[in-house]
C-alpha cells in the first residue's frame, strides 16, 4: 500500500522511505527524530486516504520535553 501511494524511495528532507523496502524509514544523515516521525505520519495519512486503512507503527515513540 505504501508503494502504491508513491512513497517507496521518496525523500522528505534528511529522512526517506527505503528505495527497496517501503516499510522501512531511513535517516539519510542528520535527520531528527521529529523528521522521521513526521515522515511516518505523512505515509500513514496517504495510506489512510487511498485505502481507508490505519497503519500502526511497530516501534514505540517516546516524546520527551526538554
Amino acid at each position: 500500500m505504501i508503494e502504491r501511494c508513491g512513497w517507496k524511495g521518496k525523500r522528505a528532507g534528511k529522512a526517506a522511505v527505503h528505495d527497496r523496502q517501503a516499510l522501512v524509514l531511513v535517516n539519510l544523515g542528520g535527520a531528527t527524530g521529529r523528521e522521521i516521525l513526521e515522515l511516518s505520519e505523512q505515509v500513514k495519512g496517504a495510506v489512510h486516504d487511498m485505502f481507508g486503512i490505519e497503519l500502526e507503527r511497530e516501534v514505540l515513540v517516546i516524546r520527551q520535553r526538554c
